[in-house]
């Protein structure tokens, strides 16, 4: 079994709020004019991280399914005309990327984990296994309008960051393990996210081969 202890935890749950808006709430949270080309997602993961200041020999894990889809439908928008500025921001760096560069953050590894039904089993193994002493584990999706319809994006806008520590920590909030086991199950990325939000404790198979188990102290 793979174990580690919950030693910080933030999430971000804006709702129906645009990316505009959360521009102008969290651009103060950034060195001045970084914000005017970063994405809602990037915004939202950039903020929890830095909440639980992000250290040199830190391993970063970042999970999202669909990614910078509002920056991707905009640009798609602007055609026949493309608009530079827009492709710019459509193919910027990832979410964790953004916060982490505008702030010149160091970090031993980042490992993105994008589209596979098991991810967060992926995620979580890729920070349970990393040999730094404390691994970050964020991620997120913002919400799209028509690639909705084509389930191509989220239908949600959320983000959430992790610390997770030794499995002994005396300053722990929770603990997460995974182990292996005969059974097929799936948790979303949504799932996980709701899971972390409202603080309940889940215990059950989340991708084939993988059981989780998540409580709170």
């Amino acid at each position: 079994m793979l174990e580690r202890a919950i030693t910080a935890l933030h999430t971000a749950d804006p709702g129906a709020e645009e990316p505009g808006a959360t521009r102008a709430r969290l651009k103060e949270s950034f060195p001045a004019g970084a914000s005017r080309r970063m994405t809602q997602l990037g915004m939202l993961v950039g903020t929890l991280l830095e909440a639980l200041g992000p250290r040199p020999d830190d391993t970063v894990v970042y999970a999202s399914r669909f990614g910078e889809s509002r920056a991707l439908e905009a640009y798609l928008e602007s055609f026949p005309a493309a608009s530079p500025t827009l492709f710019q921001t459509s193919i910027h760096p990832s979410g964790v990327q953004q916060g982490l560069i505008v702030r010149q953050r160091a970090t031993a590894e980042v490992f993105p984990v994008a589209g596979s039904p098991a991810q967060v089993a992926q995620a979580l193994l890729a920070a349970m296994l990393a040999p730094a002493p404390r691994a970050l584990v964020c991620g997120g999706e913002e919400r799209a309008t028509w690639l909705t319809e084509h389930r191509a994006a989220s239908a949600r806008t959320f983000a959430f960051a992790l610390a997770l520590g030794s499995a002994s920590s005396d300053d722990r909030l929770g603990r997460v393990a995974l182990a292996p086991c005969g059974d097929t199950g799936a948790l979303t990325l949504e799932d996980w996210f709701d899971l972390l939000h409202t603080r309940r404790g889940f215990a059950g198979a989340i991708a084939p081969g993988w059981r989780l188990t998540l409580e709170w102290s």
